[in-house]
């Protein structure tokens, strides 16, 4: 992944904010089974600042590649489904990346 151009930075973002959702997997048994806040907090702090970062990459993508409908409500949706930023990092902007390359 090439982290000088917004695709790759995209593409490290999307991981990132998968395995973020992820870590809510748990964290949250630990506060509501275990009492343990805290982790959840720093998760859930990380995770929404991701997520907001995603969301604008995803959109400075859409308009530098000129991405169809279908590829756009793909990309921004993926970041509310577990697993989701994967797929679209497999589907969408993976091939996006090979393309500009």
């Amino acid at each position: 992944m090439n982290l000088k151009t917004p695709i790759g930075r995209l593409r490290v973002l999307a991981i990132l904010e998968g395995v973020s959702f992820l870590l809510f997997a748990i964290t949250m048994p630990l506060k509501y089974w275990l009492q343990i806040p805290e982790p959840n907090l720093y998760v859930g702090m990380t995770h929404g600042w991701l997520f907001i970062l995603y969301v604008l990459f995803c959109i400075q993508n859409i308009f530098i590649h000129g991405w169809g409908i279908k590829a756009s409500v793909l990309s921004l949706g993926a970041s509310l489904v577990p697993f989701g930023t994967f797929y679209a990092d497999a589907k969408i902007f993976k091939p996006q990346q090979k393309i500009t390359a």
